[in-house]
């Protein structure tokens, strides 16, 4: 069993990786859910569903979110209607979270619903949310606390940034499996997920940190910042502003006392040294994936590192 930690875009492009090299009922992905939130009275889980619809063929390849060629009638409607509309859903991305509401609203899990939707969807690997509990990424701004999606997609980012906050994370519990799969994987890979509120998030959860700590399989990590700033999204701002390195070498540092190998990209190269004066052995590779070969090649090259070949 091959163990993904993900979260987001970044992730779910190097599953598309994972997935050519490992046969895919051996892949389990522990999914981010602390980008989990309510908009127009719906659950809507941004992580999960970008892994999904990766993962079924259905996603948006150009804008990395979202379902292909999906059109946008009702959020449209919703906007005349007087609704704030930076928050875009698509029509058949709705009925997912039409979907997943519902079920929760009669008492299932999101474990349950995950794993329903993963079935209909005709995806392979396994995908567990990290928590069925309700854990929320917040951003503390001068203006107060405000949700990370409204951080990331209303303000793009570009409001200051004076903390983070896990909200409901030391009450939650791993959703089952999520220790489970860890304890008995034979590499955990940490995609290039955002190490604060992808990654971090994850590992807020109580017990996942110490499973990761005390895995018997090898922990690698990639780096998702390339020369310093990330492909996409906030990571480098985020980190720079919990006054971390916002570096291969910071990234390293969130994961130092459980892992095994860092890979960072050629562009970094010169910060290997640095990576391994903290005691982790550092790998350099391409690790932008501009297309299917560089994400098998990075998925192979990550595999080969925690002593696996396929």
């Amino acid at each position: 069993m091959i163990v993904v930690l993900a979260g987001g875009v970044g992730a779910a492009r190097f599953l598309q990786g994972v997935t050519q090299v490992v046969p895919q009922e051996e892949i389990v992905v522990i999914a981010n859910t602390g980008d989990d939130s309510q908009f127009y009275g719906l659950h809507i889980s941004p992580d999960i569903d970008i892994v999904m619809y990766t993962l079924a063929g259905l996603v948006d390849e150009k804008q990395g979110w979202g379902v292909r060629n999906d059109t946008y009638h009702t959020m449209q409607r919703l906007s005349a209607l007087g609704h704030e509309n930076w928050f875009q859903l698509g029509d058949q991305d709705l009925a997912t979270h039409i979907h997943r509401t519902q079920l929760l609203h009669q008492g299932e899990t999101l474990s349950a619903i995950t794993e329903g939707l993963r079935q209909r969807m005709g995806i392979g690997p396994r995908i567990l949310p990290m928590s069925d509990d309700s854990v929320e990424t917040h951003i503390q701004t001068p203006a107060g606390l405000i949700h990370f999606e409204e951080y990331f997609v209303k303000h793009r980012f570009n409001v200051e940034v004076q903390g983070v906050e896990f909200v409901g994370a030391k009450t939650a519990r791993p959703a089952p499996g999520v220790i489970d799969a860890i304890k008995q994987a034979e590499a955990i890979l940490i995609a290039p997920s955002n190490p604060i509120v992808s990654i971090g998030t994850i590992l807020a959860v109580p017990g996942i940190h110490d499973a990761l700590h005390e895995a018997s399989g090898m922990v690698v990590a990639v780096s998702p910042l390339v020369g310093g700033a990330p492909i996409k999204g906030p990571a480098d701002r985020l980190m720079r502003a919990l006054h971390m390195e916002a570096t291969a070498v910071g990234v390293t540092r969130c994961y130092r006392d459980f892992l095994d190998v860092m890979v960072i990209d050629q562009q970094d190269a010169h910060l290997a040294e640095q990576v391994e004066d903290l005691g982790i052995p550092c790998v350099v590779t391409d690790t932008i994936m501009r297309d299917q070969q560089a994400k098998t090649a990075l998925a192979r090259t990550v595999l080969e590192a925690a002593g696996l070949r396929y």
